[in-house]
């Protein structure tokens, strides 16, 4: 494991290792252990797009394992006034010990990763949100025990968190259900590796998709640099919200979770977030502990 651009590049026993780690790194922090993993380390952190859990997750992360962070914007970056990525992966890669980068073109974090010298983690793009994932599957091992017979269902927008989810769910033997209108679908050719690989169902109907579900999971209808179609995306998904009265057919122990920020009343309703708050917020807590195993794998 050199980078982590995106799922699809991992092992089961890829991800299973950094799930073990984290869990290893969140019980040494929750019992005051002090370890300087990746002491003197430099991660350089890109941000192309705004961020409140991946930006304060990978900053303390990287210093609570002895290293130091940069944040880079892109307004403060010649990356951001035209150079070239390969430029720039190849500068950084003489000043740092390992890049994260939240942008918009998963082009972008692959090119990185080929051009430069350092480890290359993909903090987010409109393709893939693999860090989320790691966060997502530990919270649901530490609530499930394991993920054997699990099935997670999905509804909403096939975007970056279904295309990613799809795959984390997959790999480690979960059945995935999602459930979105025409046009919302996920990524094509991981729908079909989906299908080939395991237990998955792409449907239209909330219902099917959440039948027996024993994890549902839903992200907003229209994410950062969609804001433009915010009327057009409400009316398109309306019906697949995660409420009450359609969570009846889930399991009775059903847990929701939710990468955040939560538009409530949309995507959840008020009473289903607060009802799985705590879960939700365990969800966010982990990405911290997920991030930091990611670093040590990386960067040590």
């Amino acid at each position: 494991m050199r980078h982590l651009l995106k799922l699809q590049d991992l092992t089961r026993e890829d991800i299973l290792s950094i799930l073990n780690l984290a869990d290893q790194l969140k019980f040494e922090r929750n019992n005051g252990i002090k370890k300087d993993y990746l002491k003197g380390k430099k991660l350089g952190m890109i941000f192309q797009k705004s961020s409140t859990r991946t930006r304060v997750s990978f900053e303390v992360g990287i210093y609570e394992l002895g290293g130091y962070g940069l944040f880079l914007s892109s307004n403060d970056l010649q990356i951001g006034r035209g150079e070239p990525v390969q430029d720039t992966a190849r500068v950084l890669s003489r000043y740092l010990d390992g890049i994260m980068i939240r942008t918009f073109a998963q082009k972008e974090v692959e090119d990185l990763a080929k051009y430069g010298s350092v480890p290359v983690i993909n903090g987010l793009t409109d393709y893939a949100h693999p860090c989320q994932v790691h966060a997502d599957l530990m919270t649901i091992r530490e609530y499930k025990g394991s993920f054997k017979g699990l099935k997670m269902a999905f509804i909403g927008d096939g975007n970056n968190m279904a295309n990613s989810l799809m795959v984390g769910a997959i790999k480690t033997g979960m059945e995935f259900a999602i459930a979105c209108p025409k046009g919302y679908e996920p990524d094509s050719e991981l729908m079909k590796w989906a299908a080939e690989n395991g237990a998955f169902t792409m449907t239209r109907d909330v219902k099917e998709a959440l039948k027996d579900a024993d994890v549902v999971y839903t992200d907003v209808w229209a994410s950062m640099g969609q804001e433009g179609e915010k009327a057009k995306r409400e009316k398109a998904f309306a019906g697949y919200q995660v409420n009450e009265e359609n969570l009846k057919v889930a399991k009775h122990d059903v847990m929701c979770l939710h990468c955040l920020p939560a538009h409530r009343g949309e995507e959840i309703s008020e009473e289903t977030f607060e009802k799985h708050a705590k879960e939700i917020f365990e969800e966010a807590e982990n990405r911290l502990h997920a991030q930091k195993a990611v670093m040590v794998k990386l960067m040590k």
